[in-house]
């Protein structure tokens, strides 16, 4: 319980600080529109359907202007490498900024349905009010602004409106139409099936917030909900004018004055829409800084890695950044994880062919060809970041567990490239003793091209006799069949792995975590271990149980500290 809070403590306290807010809001100010007095006789006309309406929209105002917050790469990298002194806990939230970035669209989506649930009733009574007996207060109401002088409550001025009208012609209505409909479409593209099958709906569907944010700004511009003016309270007390409306006006009860709510949403995502138009402008900044391709190689298993050098490039180990290559889309950036050590003359991505984008990149860059391209004779590659990842906080342990499946690899090759280099020149500052390295992959041709890197290493390690120093472990989760087993079990008795090539043999099957943890706890006790892993979310929570589950109650005892690549 003890290591759950460390890991997980600040980021449910944001989280608590987050719903409490928006619990504070929505209470305040459906309390503001139910029992108001400057909104008694809008209540007259529209009931309870008022402050159902315009306390969603209260927590709208908030959750947007969060919403643009967490996809600001450069500013978390910015707050990240201020809060580079600080403990881990206090840097981990911001792991987290795509998991919160999903929860406040799910937050704007509950609060946009009953908002435009209860304006749906909203605009029925505003219409039906005019079909009211002539001696109703909604009537009365309604009727108010007909004569010179006076401001109106009921913004339908008709008999002959109708509610489908008022949606599709006002603007309150239009835009509320256009931003729920970008919000839907927004949400839907981004469920993990479409991400992973069709990535470019996704992208260029989340690109509608532009559209949002536009109708947002402009949704109450007209000022359709209004209530009584501060200078009409004082002249016309609805508590004991209410009751002679017929005789309106009346000795000490004139007709009430009214005015509309102003629009407030601007001012809440101003300041965000500003940090993020800075951040877009840093982007294109970026991505017009030249690129050089320095090597193209392409890799077995469909992988094809890209060398560059950039001026004024400089990165950490487990970074990411954004490309874009506009021969194969000029609109679409996607992030890989740079497989490069800070230490290296370059920097380096590995990109595995899964999707359109790749295959053209794949196919611009000539990896579907045998004879050798000139570097000049290359398309342009746009690039931003580098921006940082859990994976930046390895060197601040001295174990720590490496997690990687499949293509999720290569974060680490960067950290293990980086340690080496530091280990080799004798870094007095590197305070990581120990590695833990684990490597899961559905096939075997997974392993052909991280397999150079780790030979190079257990090469190395032997040489300068540090074999102890990277503990690697393998794993062939699938992909052989009867035959190619048997073969295995035939030739894998000498002393090198007839897969990989390495002393280490691989493993078949998935790992006994439990197992692999309590090894770990006993060769370190009294020890912070760093759990770090690039894979999937059901990986991911086996995992961080296990994290939790062994490590100490006691501050002095082994804990393990579980990070995951998020991005």
């Amino acid at each position: 319980m003890g290591n759950w809070f460390v890991n997980e403590g600040l980021s449910i306290f944001i989280i608590l600080v987050w719903l409490g807010i928006n619990a504070f809001l929505f209470v305040n100010s459906y309390l503001v529109y139910d029992v108001g007095p400057k909104y008694y006789y809008t209540r007259q006309i529209l009931g309870s359907a008022l402050a159902w309406a315009r306390a969603p929209a209260a927590c709208l105002n908030f959750n947007c202007l969060l919403i643009l917050l967490p996809v600001c790469r450069n500013l978390l990298s910015f707050v990240r490498g201020s809060c580079a002194c600080c403990k881990r806990s206090v840097r981990r939230p911001l792991d987290r900024n795509i998991s919160f970035h999903i929860l406040v669209a799910y937050m704007i989506a509950l609060h946009t349905a009953i908002h435009t649930v209860a304006h749906l009733f909203n605009v029925e009574w505003f219409v039906t009010s005019h079909l009211q007996n002539t001696s109703s207060i909604q009537f009365v109401l309604s009727k108010i602004g007909d004569k010179p002088g006076e401001n109106y409550l009921n913004p339908v001025r008709t008999n002959d409106t109708n509610p489908t009208e008022v949606a599709f012609t006002y603007l309150a209505g239009l835009t509320g139409v256009v931003i729920t409909l970008a919000l839907i479409l927004m949400i839907t593209s981004s469920t993990e099936t479409i991400r992973r099958s069709y990535f470019e709906v996704f992208w260029y569907t989340h690109h509608l917030f532009v559209v949002f944010f536009i109708g947002l700004v402009i949704h109450g511009i007209r000022r359709i909900v209004r209530g009584q003016t501060d200078e009409s309270l004082k002249t016309h007390n609805s508590t004991v004018c209410a009751s002679l409306y017929a005789q309106w006006p009346t000795e000490g009860c004139p007709v009430p004055d009214f005015a509309g709510t102003p629009p407030m949403t601007w001012k809440w995502v101003v300041g965000p829409m500003f940090l993020y138009l800075c951040e877009r402008i840093i982007r294109f900044w970026h991505s017009q800084q030249k690129v050089v391709i320095t090597k193209v190689v392409t890799h077995p298993s469909k992988v094809i890695e890209l060398q560059m050098k950039q001026k004024g490039f400089k990165m950490e180990v487990g970074q990411y950044i954004s490309m874009q290559c506009p021969q194969v889309s000029s609109l679409e950036w996607h992030p890989f994880t740079l497989t490069s050590a800070p230490e290296e003359d370059h920097f380096s991505v590995h990109i595995r062919i899964v999707g359109d984008w790749t295959d053209g990149v794949f196919k611009a860059y000539g990896g579907d060809k045998k004879e050798f391209q000139e570097a000049w004779q290359l398309p342009k590659m746009a690039v931003d970041g580098p921006f940082g990842t859990a994976s930046e906080d390895v060197f601040r342990y001295e174990v720590v567990m490496l997690v990687g499946a499949g293509i999720g690899v290569t974060p680490f090759a960067s950290v293990l490239k980086s340690v080496w280099y530091k280990y080799c020149n004798n870094d007095t500052h590197l305070k990581l003793k120990k590695i833990y390295f684990y490597w899961l992959c559905r096939e075997t041709h997974a392993f052909e091209w991280f397999t150079d890197l780790l030979l190079s290493l257990e090469a190395q390690m032997a040489e300068k006799n540090k074999t102890d120093f990277l503990s690697y472990n393998i794993y062939l989760t699938g992909g052989w069949d009867d035959a190619q087993a048997a073969h295995i079990h035939l030739h894998n008795t000498g002393n090198a792995d007839v897969i990989t090539g390495l002393k280490q043999k691989t493993h078949f099957g998935r790992p006994k975590w439990e197992n692999e943890f309590k090894a770990i706890a006993s060769n370190h006790p009294s020890t912070r271990i760093g759990v770090f892993l690039c894979g999937p979310e059901s990986l991911g929570k086996a995992l961080n149980k296990e994290s939790i589950s062994h490590s100490e109650a006691d501050p002095r005892g082994v804990h393990f500290i579980f990070n995951k690549e998020n991005f």
